[in-house]
């Protein structure tokens, strides 16, 4: 298996020089159990895709959501060495109508209720309905309506590994990445404002 140091350090030799990215593992094998190395390339040409509203390029959250909700599927990857730290997070309800806990579908249709796929922006913190959280841009225009729809980081009681182990599934969103409380404040700390968060599927 590919060592995240290595494949991170050649990606991003990759990004800096602006020149077209290195070749990465096809297999389905994550980069140290973790990270999706065909999702963290398409992540890192967001990065560069949007480098002139991304101002901070030191930290980026990925969401995988080929995996089930009851994965730790929200990374905070430094870039600077690979390292990251996982963490449970929500998909909207509007992507997972039976409540499967799997993300079926992607919408960036207003009142959808669904997760958006694409590059975002993290923005201010605030306090609001859900609590602590903060704001996201959608820069791609697959989740062109984020800021419209209100798509946001927050945490939620229907987000916690006990919730995961009981129901073998998390609760779901209204398309915002929900996140547990016990995660929260890392989440903001570690992402905004002013850097990338990239939500897809492997």
């Amino acid at each position: 298996m590919l060592s995240r140091r290595v494949f991170l350090g050649a990606a991003l030799c990759g990004v800096a020089s602006a020149v077209a990215m290195p070749a990465v593992p096809t297999s389905p094998e994550r980069v140290d159990g973790g990270l999706n190395p065909g999702l963290l390339r398409r992540a890192l040409a967001a990065l560069e895709r949007h480098r002139e509203r991304i101002v901070h390029r030191d930290i980026i959250g990925l969401a995988d959501f080929s995996l089930p909700s009851r994965a730790p599927r929200f990374h905070l990857v430094a870039l600077a060495d690979g390292s990251a730290s996982s963490h449970l997070v929500a998909h909207g309800r509007g992507s997972d109508p039976a409540h499967t806990g799997w993300l079926e579908r992607f919408s960036n249709e207003p009142r959808s209720n669904a997760t958006s796929s694409g590059a975002y922006l993290t923005g201010d913190r605030y306090v609001g309905a859900h609590g602590h959280s903060m704001r996201l841009d959608g820069l791609d225009p697959t989740n062109s309506n984020a800021a419209s729809r209100a798509i946001v980081v927050h945490s939620a009681w229907y987000v916690s590994k006990q919730m995961a182990r009981s129901r073998g599934a998390l609760g779901r969103s209204q398309g915002c990445f929900a996140v547990s409380g016990s995660s929260l404040e890392e989440v903001m700390e570690q992402l905004g404002p002013g850097r990338l968060i990239y939500a897809g599927k492997a």
